[in-house]
């Protein structure tokens, strides 16, 4: 019997670090995990998935080469998922320099780690459609100019160059995803999916009355994470390494979610939502709509999940949250 397969997952705490994880251990591989210590616990999402007694969790972080080389060391991984960065886009602005060290720099530290430990291994990274933010066509593909319009965006473009550079440089099988937004029960609070379908639990169950949102006319292409996660080791397992748009080619509008969300339990948005100055960006991203194209045709890639099915599954799983607490 042949040995497992081994990988190793940066953020493997987060929303696609724990569905990539669920996904990788059903396929039989040995998953390893970078854990960044914080005061508080950060494993819910592993516990909720039901693996994080499957998985190995070793002390690291991206701003740390020396962690990063002993890990991969520890781990001895054939695959390398980075998914690790500060992903909050509205954070980026009060934070930029801590953005661009873990999600910029952060990239490099990992590629140095691999050139450095074993350079067969093949090594993914979590690029994101808010690299293209003031979009320069209609649909987004691999062709498509960036011009990002955050701290964020600007940083997970460097670390997507990066991850081309090394690719080109050093011959790293280095692949890139250029996920748009993708969303899941596991999402952070603060990102406006779940933020609404929180609310939503919350209001139905008589727990708040309002929901403050900024601009709520602007459009998104919003996929499940969990169908997301499966194109990322798809690109993985190609011959030769490539970049890759991962979206489902519908943009909806914020306003249009809200809806979907609010009358899942019977309300209407307009009674709830207010509109909040204090959450328009600096500088917005109107619109947002991938081009899977080349996934499917060379990846066999699509995404199965709809919006309405998501946002209904989310709404779901808070109302079971809030109903608990």
């Amino acid at each position: 019997m042949t040995a497992s397969k081994r990988a190793f997952i940066t953020g493997i705490t987060g929303q696609d670090g724990a569905y990539l994880a669920k996904l990788l251990v059903d396929k039989g591989y040995e998953v390893f995990g970078l854990l960044a210590r914080r005061s508080t616990s950060t494993v819910w999402r592993l516990d909720y998935v039901g693996i994080l007694d499957q998985i190995t969790l070793i002390d690291g972080d991206l701003t740390d080469l020396s962690s990063l080389i002993r890990a991969l060391k520890i781990a001895k991984p054939h695959e390398i998922y980075n998914l690790g960065a500060q992903s909050f886009v509205g954070s980026s602005w009060d934070q930029p320099i801590l953005t661009g060290q873990v999600t910029a720099i952060g990239v490099t530290n990992v590629l140095e780690a691999i050139r450095l430990t074993d350079p067969s291994a093949r090594f993914y990274q979590a690029s994101t459609s808010e690299m293209f933010g003031l979009i320069q066509k209609e649909q987004q593909d691999e062709q498509t100019p960036f011009y990002p319009r955050s701290p964020y965006g600007v940083a997970k473009l460097y670390g997507h160059w990066a991850t081309v550079n090394y690719r080109e440089s050093f011959k790293l099988h280095a692949s890139s995803g250029i996920l748009f937004n993708h969303e899941s029960p596991l999402r952070g609070i603060e990102f406006v999916t779940r933020k609404v379908t929180d609310a939503v639990a919350r209001i139905k169950l008589g727990k708040q009355q309002q929901l403050a949102l900024g601009n709520i006319d602007a459009k998104r292409d919003w996929g499940f994470a969990g169908d997301y996660v499966e194109a990322m080791w798809l690109m993985l397992q190609q011959e030769q390494p490539d970049d890759y748009v991962i979206a489902t080619g519908i943009t909806t509008t914020v306003r249009d979610m809200c809806r979907i969300a609010f009358e899942h339990v019977g309300l209407n948005y307009e009674d709830h939502v207010v509109i909040d100055p204090r959450y328009y960006r600096p500088a917005e991203v109107e619109v947002l709509l991938g081009n899977p194209a080349k996934a499917q045709a060379k990846l066999g890639w699509k995404a199965t999940t709809t919006l309405d099915q998501l946002i209904t599954m989310m709404v779901d799983a808070d109302m079971k949250r809030v109903g608990a607490i």
